[in-house]
């Protein structure tokens, strides 16, 4: 099988994946073991705008966090986020389909390098992100 569902977990209080908070996104992804990626489709509602009928920055951050962060499964690490950068190119509008895409772009010893994007239902891109995750519970190789 080439794609799997990454469905949130019931045990997991992570606000952006996990199912255990009631607070929390649930987003739900897929990972495609054939292209190395993982993609997200989504469509978000009013509570989590910033300005008038757009998504808030922050959780247009937290979708590009998400997404290159589940990069990690294809090294079968647990990472966390070291640094991440956004370049917000257009408004993301609320309700409306939004596709979340993230790509491995190298690693070096415990530091896995992500970039990721998300576009419109016509492809446009309307952000952009790059992050650094540091595998936690191993040595550097």
């Amino acid at each position: 099988m080439s794609i799997e569902k990454l469905e949130p977990k019931a045990d997991n209080p992570c606000f952006g994946c996990g199912a255990d908070n009631p607070r929390g996104m649930k987003l739900t992804f897929e990972q495609d073991h054939e292209t190395r990626k993982i993609m997200g489709r989504f469509r978000l509602g009013p509570e989590y705008q910033g300005s008038n009928r757009v998504l808030h920055g922050g959780i247009i951050a937290v979708l590009l966090d998400e997404a290159m962060g589940k990069l990690n499964r294809f090294h079968d690490v647990r990472a966390v986020t070291a640094e991440l950068s956004v370049e917000y190119l257009r408004p993301v509008p609320v309700g409306e389909d939004i596709i979340v895409e993230a790509q491995e772009v190298s690693r070096e010893g415990r530091n896995l390098m992500h970039r990721g994007e998300i576009r419109n239902a016509a492809g446009k891109v309307l952000a952009r992100g790059k992050g650094r995750f540091v595998a936690i519970g191993e040595r550097a190789k």
